[in-house]
């Protein structure tokens, strides 16, 4: 039976929403959750970008139960690995054991804001790799000092340690990162339902170890206005990850999709309140082979409708998958 989560999509409601949807997510009953971590939203409808480690912290204190991930966390340009090693440290201790770290090469749309340049992809997944090494050592407790080719760290320590450290995930869409999932990670991550990632998943060490993946939906009792809504918000993931990950900000992902129509979004994405086309779409994922698969409800505005119709509609259906 797989597991189905829920996500926490920071582009597109503010924080106290953020938290507040969590607690009805977990009420409703989904088993998991993810949290995007941007420092922009892909398209301005979206609107929204908070930090989301705070929410993160908020979201432990306000549940009980739950899951938290990142989904994904870059952990080399706006984030020193040394730190996020000690947010994840601290989030683990705050959610009581309930956190994985999501870890991933990044978007130029979000890392942009410190001025460090976008590399080529091969050179961010180096840098990928160096991270978790760290983040790895430190988790590992004492005293931590490297000099590689891309981070240095002196004489760093976690103070506050779980017994526990957050397993970690790895953002993979290739063969090289499946290779570093595989190899470092702890699980596997990905946005489409491919089973030859999965193969080279395990090909690399990642046999039985999870693997999440996540879908966008856009539930609403209204079939035109879910498509209108999910052509508004979340065209920009139709893009693909090669080109949506070098766009360095929403007036480039609208000009990007400026041509994308409303039936090409609703050929891609589940729209309505149709139960059957929502596990339609959720069972490649399962069938490919994927443990965990976290929803993405579009619109911030839409949670309560959707969380809702889920625990007494769909989940139900979803967990007989």
């Amino acid at each position: 039976m797989v597991r189905i989560g829920y996500t926490m999509m920071t582009e597109q409601a503010g924080p106290r929403e953020l938290v507040g949807h969590l607690v009805a997510a977990e009420r409703a009953g989904f088993d998991f959750s993810v949290t995007s971590d941007h420092s922009f939203p892909w398209l301005e409808a979206q609107g929204h970008a908070p930090y989301a480690w705070s929410v993160l912290g908020a979201a432990a204190q306000a549940t009980s139960r739950i899951p938290l991930m990142t989904y994904v966390t870059c952990p080399t340009f706006r984030y020193h690995p040394a730190v996020v090693a000690q947010k994840a440290a601290t989030m683990q201790l705050l959610s009581g054991g309930r956190f994985r770290l999501g870890l991933g090469s990044g978007e130029n749309l979000n890392e942009h804001v410190v001025g460090a340049g976008w590399p080529a992809a091969h050179v961010r997944l180096e840098m990928l790799e160096e991270a978790v090494d760290i983040i790895r050592s430190l988790f590992g407790g004492g005293y931590v000092s490297h000099h590689g080719t891309h981070f240095d760290v002196e004489n760093a320590r976690l103070w506050d340690l779980p017994d526990d450290p957050p397993p970690i995930g790895i953002a993979a869409s290739g063969d090289r990162s499946c290779a570093i999932a595989g190899t470092r990670g702890d699980l596997l991550i990905a946005t489409e339902p491919k089973r030859e990632l999965l193969s080279a998943f395990d090909a690399h060490g990642g046999a039985g170890k999870p693997r999440v993946g996540q879908l966008p939906v856009s539930y609403d009792p209204d079939h035109d206005a879910a498509v209108a809504r999910a052509h508004e918000q979340f065209r920009w993931a139709l893009g693909g990850w090669k080109v949506n990950a070098e766009l360095p900000g929403p007036a480039s992902f609208t000009q990007a999709t400026q041509h994308t129509r409303p039936q090409d979004v609703a050929d891609a994405i589940p729209c309505g309140d149709d139960v059957d086309t929502f596990v339609d779409a959720v069972r490649p994922y399962a069938e490919a082979g994927f443990d965990e698969i976290a929803l993405v409800q579009i619109g911030g505005d839409q949670q309560d409708s959707f969380l809702a119709w889920s625990e007494t509609k769909l989940l139900p259906v979803l967990r007989k998958l």
